[in-house]
């Protein structure tokens, strides 16, 4: 089982600790990092190269624009380093602006720990990770969007994209927005793991999106989920 490196970028030590110490009880996964601010979340990535990011994204109490900051850099300058959020903050447009910061997921600070490291551990394999809520924000939030979008022309080109999506396209969708990996996918759908990938490649390709967290934004805007 291959070791993941997880950096901790949240401005409280006691959290910082509680979290080292139940991940690092985990045989595949390493806390390599911590940083308490913004200044120092950088300086961290690039000294310890973490795989994965557990960020929270508010790390100073009068500013709280940090944390997604902190998010556009690590993806700008370290391709290789996922970002997860985990926060206490469930705002919609917070959840949406990770997203197109580049975070592969956002996680409440109240997850269970099995789900917060099946989180971390889809999130390195490439996949996303959304709790049930972020993801209702992010369903709830576009679908609220589509509806103040007005134009029927506008949503003349989202019907015709939205026909190109197959139903098992549409059933993948789904099961991305929950997180799930190609391997679990494949399992609830009873294909391969390899024929997941196909799908998901398809999918994305259609969408426009280089990430799964994309693909899943896309589709809720569009109304596939």
């Amino acid at each position: 089982m291959a070791e993941i490196r997880i950096g901790l970028v949240d401005d409280h030590p006691v959290l910082r600790q509680g979290l080292r110490a139940l991940l690092d009880r985990q045989p595949d996964l390493r806390v390599v990092g911590e940083a308490g601010a913004a200044a120092e979340a950088l300086a961290m990535v690039a000294q310890a190269r973490p795989d994965v990011v557990l960020l929270d994204l508010k790390l100073s109490a009068d500013r709280d624009g940090d944390g997604l900051r902190v998010c556009a850099a690590v993806t700008e300058r370290f391709g290789d380093t996922r970002v997860l959020v985990l926060t206490t903050f469930a705002d919609e447009w917070l959840i949406l602006e990770a997203i197109k910061q580049g975070a592969h997921g956002y996680l409440l600070k109240d997850v269970e720990l099995t789900e917060l490291v099946s989180a971390i551990r889809s999130v390195y394999r490439g996949g996303s990770a959304f709790d049930s809520r972020s993801a209702g924000a992010v369903v709830h939030w576009m679908q609220g969007s589509g509806a103040r979008g007005g134009g029927t022309r506008g949503r003349g080109r989202a019907v015709a994209t939205a026909q190109q999506i197959t139903p098992r396209e549409r059933e993948i969708l789904a099961l991305l927005a929950r997180g799930l990996s190609n391997g679990a996918i494949g399992q609830r759908l009873y294909i391969s793991g390899t024929t997941v990938k196909f799908h998901v490649g398809n999918v994305m390709q259609k969408l426009g999106a280089r990430r799964r967290a994309e693909a899943v934004y896309a589709a809720s805007k569009m109304g596939l989920i």
